[in-house]
């Protein structure tokens, strides 16, 4: 069964009992590197992993580039 979720505005199909950690991993990102709000929620890093997502969930990822 799937579950979806949108994800930066755009509304994408996982599998269910997929978590915060396992979406980042699917999109190829670096968690040390991201902002995650889970609707509307900040979610810490280290709880990314056991932060399950449910069907129709608003998944904001924001990346943050190294420079200057």
């Amino acid at each position: 069964m799937s579950i979806t979720l949108t994800v930066n505005g755009e509304s994408r199909e996982f599998e269910e009992g997929t978590t915060l950690a396992t979406l980042v991993e699917s999109l190829e990102l670096k968690a040390e590197r991201l902002v995650a709000l889970v609707n509307e929620d900040i979610v810490e890093r280290s709880r990314f992993s056991e932060t399950p997502l449910s069907d129709g969930d608003t998944v904001e990822l924001v990346t943050f580039l190294p420079g200057g």
